[in-house]
């Protein structure tokens, strides 16, 4: 496995999640990393991403000022910290990632080579 997601729960509206993206099995020096979700009979939808050097990092609108997108080097993990959900975030929230340094078409999912399985979240009173 290539990344790894963790941490989808049933929470409720109003509360928060934090995933965890675990990098694994490839020279992850320079990269790209986005956070997709998709809902049932929806298209996925690129919410985060973060590069591996600085601090740079871009929302969609739908998330923008609720979500935070950070990475732990040293544990070769991305998390995204979800505040304030609401029953519209539900998804399968999946981790995708490249070796091209740079947020060009960051929400565009042809653009990245490797995909986890995706965690679970569900908002829901």
């Amino acid at each position: 496995e290539r990344l790894v997601e963790s941490g989808g729960a049933l929470v409720q509206p109003g509360g928060s999640l934090r995933l965890s993206c675990a990098l694994s099995g490839i020279d992850w020096g320079y990269y790209t990393i986005t956070w997709f979700r998709q809902a049932p009979g929806s298209e996925r939808e690129g919410v985060a991403c973060i590069l591996s050097r600085g601090d740079r990092s871009w929302y969609s609108d739908s998330v923008k000022g609720r979500f935070t997108i950070s990475r732990d080097d040293a544990k070769s993990t991305v998390y995204l910290q979800m505040d304030r959900l609401n029953p519209e975030d539900t998804g399968l929230y999946v981790c995708a990632g490249d070796g091209q340094y740079g947020s060009t078409r960051w929400r565009d999912p042809s653009r990245y080579d490797y995909w986890g399985q995706g965690t679970q979240v569900t908002v829901s009173s």
